[in-house]
């Protein structure tokens, strides 16, 4: 309609004669043009009623065949949903080792280590993790060795909990998991890393302020003389000047273990022991005060951090105090980057629990000092490779001195 209505309005103008004295041959070729321009635009304009006239009259059969398909998209989406709540996490080490220990033949070996974690996200507060590791049930190593001929490796439980998130800045953990404790620059002094408490944990934390509590079982079944551990910690991270960052931490543990039997390995890791009818028995209770700090500023464009690390058994005697301190130069995180490290430790016999420190300084346990030396460049985000020089001495206090290096080079790679 609008089309021939401006048809009607032009046909004046095309009968009126090109060479008249009102309208020039110029000005008559540009109106053509602009008439001939109006009308493409009517004809498409006509096109696409067309196309919303047929659209509202798209029969039943499409319309319900569409709606099919919307369903099954739906029911698809909803199916794959659980692989969006799942991820895999997790790495794998590969390291070669030496160790040359007095009075005892020098030992090589080369070992792996393995510990990949299902990590399932069941609701918008609340997860769920499942993880195994390589090795034994040593509760501070999940190093395997290689060799036996080509037999088949251990594999065991490592993680198995579940965490809430519901209140705010806060996560209660039940189960068997991570260790919660901040370490600073993951210090062994206290905790060796691969060591998992098995109970419960609160986490809380702020930008400024953190807190964390545990509830850690020795044994939860009371046939096998039950106890437990439980610790808290509070710390603090804040920018003291403009260009650096410091973080300390303070934490009470209490470890009940006097009178009580080796709890693993028949090993007492170094602390004293007493014999009590005719058994050897821990000498000593461990009711632990510790103490961090770090101070991290930039040097060079690099991250250096000089750190330290402090505890003290309250309820020993004497041997009772361990202290490090180090310093860090660089972050081997991404491509390129590399850290270089240097650590000087002094464990006493009953400054803490030997059997969950670092299993690597002094041959694990307490009672051991010296220097630690350690070097890692990362070949690519996720690949590192490094080495880690021990040279201690293992049972100072009892007057052995047992001169003990120790020579790690590793490859890590994480997922």
């Amino acid at each position: 309609m609008k089309k021939i209505l401006l048809t009607a309005a032009m046909y004046p103008l095309l009968l009126s004669s090109p060479a008249s004295a009102q309208v020039s041959q110029a000005e008559w070729e540009e109106m053509k043009a602009q008439f001939a321009a109006m009308s493409a635009r009517m004809n498409a304009l006509e096109k696409e009623n067309r196309q919303l006239r047929d659209a509202r009259s798209l029969p039943v059969e499409d319309l319900e065949a569409a709606r099919v398909e919307v369903d099954t998209l739906k029911a698809q989406n909803a199916a794959s949903s659980w692989a969006e709540r799942i991820k895999w996490k997790g790495d794998f080490r590969y390291r070669f080792e030496d160790i040359e220990e007095e009075g005892r033949d020098d030992r090589d070996r080369n070992r792996i280590r393995a510990r990949p974690a299902l990590v399932a996200k069941v609701t918008e507060t609340a997860e769920v993790g499942f993880g195994m590791a390589t090795g034994g049930d040593d509760p501070v190593s999940t190093n395997q060795t290689l060799g036996g001929g080509g037999t088949t490796k251990d594999v065991r439980l490592d993680l198995a909990y579940a965490t809430w998130t519901g209140l705010e800045n806060t996560a209660i953990t039940l189960g068997k998991f991570a260790n919660p404790f901040y370490r600073v620059n993951k210090s062994g002094l206290i905790w060796d890393s691969d060591y998992r408490p098995e109970g419960a944990s609160v986490r809380w934390g702020t930008d400024l302020l953190f807190a964390n509590a545990v509830f850690n079982f020795i044994e939860s079944d009371s046939r096998n003389d039950e106890d437990s551990i439980w610790g808290v910690q509070l710390g603090a991270t804040f920018d003291p000047l403009d260009f650096a960052k410091l973080t300390a931490s303070a934490a009470y543990l209490d470890i009940p273990t006097k009178g009580r039997i080796s709890i693993y390995d028949d090993d007492f890791f170094g602390n004293s022991t007493v014999q009590v009818d005719g058994e050897e028995v821990y000498e000593f209770d461990y009711n632990l005060i510790t103490g961090s700090l770090e101070l991290v500023f930039d040097v060079f464009e690099l991250p250096l951090s000089v750190y330290a690390d402090y505890v003290k058994n309250d309820d020993a005697d004497d041997y009772d105090t361990g202290y490090l301190a180090g310093i860090q130069l660089g972050k081997a995180k991404k491509r390129g980057s590399w850290q270089l490290q240097y650590q000087y430790e002094k464990l006493e016999a009953d400054a803490t629990l030997g059997l969950v420190t670092d299993s690597d300084f002094a041959g694990g346990g307490t009672d051991g000092k010296g220097h630690r030396v350690k070097a890692k460049y990362a070949i690519d985000n996720n690949w590192t490779v490094g080495a880690t020089y021990f040279d201690n001495v293992k049972d100072f206090d009892r007057g052995e001195n047992i001169d003990y290096e120790r020579l790690q080079v590793d490859t890590v790679f994480k997922y």
